[in-house]
């Protein structure tokens, strides 16, 4: 006999987000147990979906459904006694979706560890233990008066039925081991999982922080002030004026008052170094979150920041999302940096959500960069952001000099002129390091045939392979396909294949060469790619052991290299010529962070910077004016051309296994979008075009972008147009998605 079923008519309705790419909600009926009243919003629910099941998280309880109540669902079970997350965060996320323009469920899961999609109960972190047994409790004490380290062990458990971790123990006894093993083989004791108690707050730190100067100070006291409400700051400084000692001083104040503090940096790479500097001056536990932690790791480390056990909260952009609940602080560092952009799923910007979740939160919001984003810059201008400057390096230190050096018609030997090979000598002579800096990994961009010019390309993107030779591989930087390197030409078997342009691998070998007697290191995705390789490397650096450091972006990002006083930029002349329009910005950044790197500490630093160009403006501007004259005439012409931050864009990507479907599709979205936008001419839509790169990962790509003038009007266009594009037909294997504010053009 069915079991009977409770009136739905006068039931509640459950409006409940699943992961799936569809842009609303879905209704159910609540469960028959636990009771209504239990339930809250953020809670994760397994619900029937389809033919089968998923996790959903409650949004809201309502009063009645716009579908027919016998027609709803009812949900299977309640996966967690408590939300998973707090109002604020549903808020953030919600909007998050809103924004732009992904389904609501998408953006609920992103946030959420992996572990947590499916259907699991939220773990219980444990720690091992020793509980007496029943032997044990019934034992005659006085028979262990020979073994005295096991008696009061014994006793100490007895006295605890509960059981006692194996830490506890060893804090009251000192080295049990012998009598642990000795009374696990009398059968008087056994292993057992207890509970983790949160993390104790840490006495005070080992490490006292340097006296600040005036404008560290300037600027502490500015965002103290703003404490307990919302406010955005740009912390604009200079390399090495010391933005990191006003974030550990503003964090030291918000912990203090019992808050949790957020601290987004851009690089996985530079989270050991940050958390190492953060635990020797700050109280309490730091949670670390980023993509090549562990899953358990990540998963136990995103529950500590949600129970409010973490103090710090410290990630790359995706720990924005996790839920903080005492949250007083928001930090991202380096907030030009374009890997705080999602590429994929929730095409979202972590510096840009940061910023919302502060005004959410009621707290402030610091963007520290020594070359702030054109966008960050003109908020700051508008009075949106408070500027903050730091136009002195810390500790007295001086700014390198910057010299172009035209290697036009120079003997170059590994990519080297002579002149800065003779600097490289005259550092190493005087005991002082060296930064090269290639933007190039592998260890040679070209592999081409010299009898019949066949070139190696990849077969699923128009791209050519990179040659890896210690693996012995050509690979394909953009869509991962790789093939052992060709003995042979594959097209005339001609042996003459010649190696074209350089990559951090190939100049690694020849400085080798060239100084026999350094030690050298390679910092890339190459050569870090085993745990604990990175930190190997930088290890080395700072005990002064490395001598020459060579490597791609990685090094541009926020490290500390205080032996250096040489840098030198190699082959960034491609960059001065690329096609997007920020292609001049991210140029002048890399320029301007590299740079930073040299005269660190009271030694003095000197930067070359090589080139076939040294008339660019580019160069010479940042040669004169240094990066704020850059950015000054960079936002004028921006403004002339009616480009971002004086426009807003979206950019609608198809892709599909025939070119022209792509295209095809997105003229479809240009003409729901003319007769949405009517004759207003408030929407520009340009397109649609093949992508730069068309064909990748055997996927031909198309693009279509959409610009306005004002933001909230294109938010109203977009919430519009998108549900309109979503009911179209497309055809099979045809794949589309909307960027917002998208960083890559390309």
């Amino acid at each position: 006999m069915n079991a009977p079923q409770p009136d739905t008519a006068a039931e509640a309705v459950l409006r409940i987000a699943v992961e799936a790419p569809l842009a609303d909600t879905f209704d159910y009926l609540p469960p028959i147990d636990p009771p209504l009243a239990r339930l809250r919003p953020g809670m994760r629910l397994l619900v029937p979906f389809g033919r089968g099941s998923r996790v959903g998280i409650l949004m809201a309880v309502v009063d009645r459904s716009t579908h027919p109540v016998d027609k709803l669902r009812r949900v299977e079970r309640v996966l967690d006694p408590e939300p998973l997350l707090d109002e604020p965060d549903l808020k953030l996320l919600a909007w998050a979706a809103a924004y732009y323009q992904q389904p609501i469920g998408e953006a609920l899961f992103a946030a959420i560890p992996a572990r947590l999609r499916d259907p699991e109960p939220l773990p219980l972190e444990t720690t091992p233990g020793l509980q007496a047994t029943a032997s044990g409790r019934a034992l005659d004490l006085e028979t262990l008066a020979r073994a005295p380290k096991q008696r009061a062990l014994l006793d100490a458990l007895r006295s605890e039925p509960e059981g006692l971790t194996l830490g506890e123990l060893a804090t009251r006894f000192g080295d049990n081991q012998s009598a642990i093993r000795a009374l696990r083989s009398k059968g008087l004791i056994t292993d057992i999982q207890l509970a983790r108690a949160a993390d104790s707050v840490a006495e005070t730190p080992s490490l006292v922080g340097p006296e600040l100067h005036a404008e560290q100070a300037a600027a502490v006291a500015a965002v103290q002030a703003a404490f307990g409400a919302f406010g955005a700051f740009l912390l604009d400084g200079v390399t090495g004026s010391g933005k990191t000692e006003v974030y550990i001083r503003l964090i030291e104040s918000v912990i203090a008052q019992g808050r949790q503090a957020l601290v987004v940096v851009p690089e996985i790479g530079l989270t050991p170094q940050l958390r190492e500097r953060f635990r020797t001056r700050l109280p309490g536990p730091i949670a670390v979150l980023h993509s090549a932690l562990k899953a358990s790791e990540r998963e136990r480390n995103w529950l500590r920041a949600a129970r409010g056990e973490a103090n710090l909260i410290l990630g790359t952009r995706s720990a924005v999302l996790a839920p903080i609940p005492r949250l007083g602080l928001i930090v991202v560092d380096e907030e030009h940096d374009d890997s705080l952009k999602q590429q994929d799923g929730l095409r979202y910007s972590g510096r840009d959500l940061a910023v919302r979740r502060a005004q959410l939160a009621g707290c402030p919001v610091v963007l520290g960069s020594a070359t702030p984003s054109l966008e960050t810059l003109r908020n700051a201008q508008l009075g949106r952001y408070r500027w903050l400057r730091l136009t002195e390096r810390a500790g007295g230190a001086r700014p390198p000099t910057i010299s172009i050096l035209d290697i036009r018609n120079q003997p170059l030997r590994a990519g080297l002129s002579p002149l800065l090979r003779d600097h490289m000598l005259a550092e190493l002579t005087a005991g002082n390091q060296i930064l090269l800096f290639l933007n190039r990994r592998g260890y040679a961009p070209v592999l081409t045939c010299h009898a019949c010019g066949w070139v190696g390309e990849c077969p699923h993107c128009d791209a050519r392979l990179t040659l890896h030779l210690s693996e012995r591989r050509l690979w394909c930087h953009h869509c991962g396909w790789s093939c052992l390197q060709p003995g042979q030409c594959p097209k005339c078997r001609s042996l003459e294949l010649r190696m074209l342009g350089r990559g951090t691998e190939r100049l690694e070998e020849e400085l080798v060469e060239l100084f026999p007697e350094t030690r050298i290191a390679r910092l890339d995705r190459d050569s870090t790619r085993r745990r604990g390789e990175l930190g190997r490397v930088l290890d080395a650096v700072h005990s002064g052991e490395t001598q020459i450091l060579l490597g791609t972006q990685m090094l541009a990002k926020g490290h500390d290299f205080p032996g250096v006083t040489l840098v030198g930029i190699l082959e960034l002349d491609q960059s001065l010529y690329a096609s997007d329009f920020r292609a001049a910005e991210r140029t002048a950044q890399l320029i301007v962070q590299v740079a930073g790197r040299a005269g660190r500490a009271e030694r003095p630093g000197r930067v070359v910077l090589q080139t076939r160009h040294p008339e660019h403006p580019l160069l010479q501007s940042l040669l004169r004016e240094g990066y704020s004259g850059f950015a000054e005439a960079a936002l004028r012409e921006r403004a002339e051309a009616e480009l971002p931050p004086y426009s807003h864009l979206a950019l609608a990507r198809a892709e599909a296994p025939d070119p022209e479907d792509a295209l095809a599709f997105l003229r479809q979205v240009r003409e729901l979008g003319e007769r949405l936008d009517g004759d207003s001419g408030a929407i520009l839509l340009l397109g649609p075009i093949p992508a730069p790169m068309e064909r990748r990962a055997g996927r031909h790509r198309a693009q279509l972008l959409i610009q306005c003038a004002e933001r909230p009007r294109l938010q109203r266009f977009l919430t519009r147009w998108v549900n309109d594009v979503r009911t179209l037909p497309r055809r099979k294997g045809l794949r589309w998605s909307l960027d917002v504010d998208p960083r890559d053009l390309l």
